[in-house]
């Protein structure tokens, strides 16, 4: 594969190499299709593949060990999933699909090699780890402080960022394993959104009705984790243009 474009769907991370080194480096790329709930990796397991979205989303989880999950942050097509710092390396994790869609697959020894040796990707990696951590970062204070509503309007704002269609499927129960609340308290939220003509909800789809609505109601979280994520494209751009400022 010369590209990162799939069906009309990209990876925002790998159009932003110069594409002489993306050529160079994630010629062989593989697609690959996740179904809602696909396991990556768990924690502590060896990192073999890495995973550029370019449709769907995924979550970095934390199990524990009543069953239950914890998501630490999300991943779409501005992004990499299961970045190893050292090759057998692992992450304190899971990954896991929540919105189905494509991905295209790396082995880990070649997207090391790639890092090890381009200062243009490695310097792309770093900034979007230290983005990546910010995320994490907003995501407890944000699980902390905020309402289920402003929670959940951000949530459906970054997928809806991420796999660029109004309508995508998700179900009640995983949605709320996600945000760390209850079945009956996501399904009470999505009602008052709902309600409130910003979302439809049925059957395990969800369709963004009102972007700006939705983007009055959700927290400032969205904001901030998307300027870090566009800051990260935008100094790559600024990078590959020869601008140092």
């Amino acid at each position: 594969m010369t590209t990162a474009h799939l069906n009309g769907s990209s990876n925002q991370l790998l159009d932003a190499l110069p594409v002489g080194e993306r050529d160079r480096w994630f010629a062989p790329l593989t697609p690959t299709f996740l179904d809602i709930k696909t396991v990556l990796f768990e924690p502590g397991q060896v990192i073999e593949s890495v995973y550029f979205p370019l449709n769907g989303v995924i979550s970095l989880v934390t199990p524990l060990e009543d069953g239950a999950i914890v998501e630490v942050a999300t991943v779409g097509n501005e992004g990499i999933v299961g970045v190893p710092l050292v090759l057998g390396g692992s992450l304190a994790v899971r990954a896991i699909s929540q919105v189905a869609g494509w991905v295209l697959r790396m082995e880990s020894r070649a997207f090391l090699e790639a890092v090890n040796g381009t200062p243009a990707v490695r310097d792309l990696v770093n900034d979007y780890l230290q983005a990546l951590f910010g995320q994490i970062s907003q995501a407890a204070a944000c699980n902390r402080l905020h309402s289920n509503e402003e929670r959940l309007s951000r949530w459906l704002l970054m997928s809806h960022d991420r796999v660029g269609l109004d309508e995508f499927g998700i179900t009640h129960e995983f949605l709320g394993q996600m945000l760390g609340s209850r079945r009956a308290t996501v399904t009470l939220s999505a009602g008052i959104l709902q309600a409130a003509g910003l979302i439809k909800y049925h059957r395990g789809l969800v369709t963004i009705v009102d972007r700006t609505g939705l983007e009055s109601v959700s927290c400032e979280c969205y904001g901030v984790i998307k300027a870090e994520l566009n800051g990260v494209l935008d100094k790559a751009g600024r990078r590959t243009r020869g601008v140092t400022a």
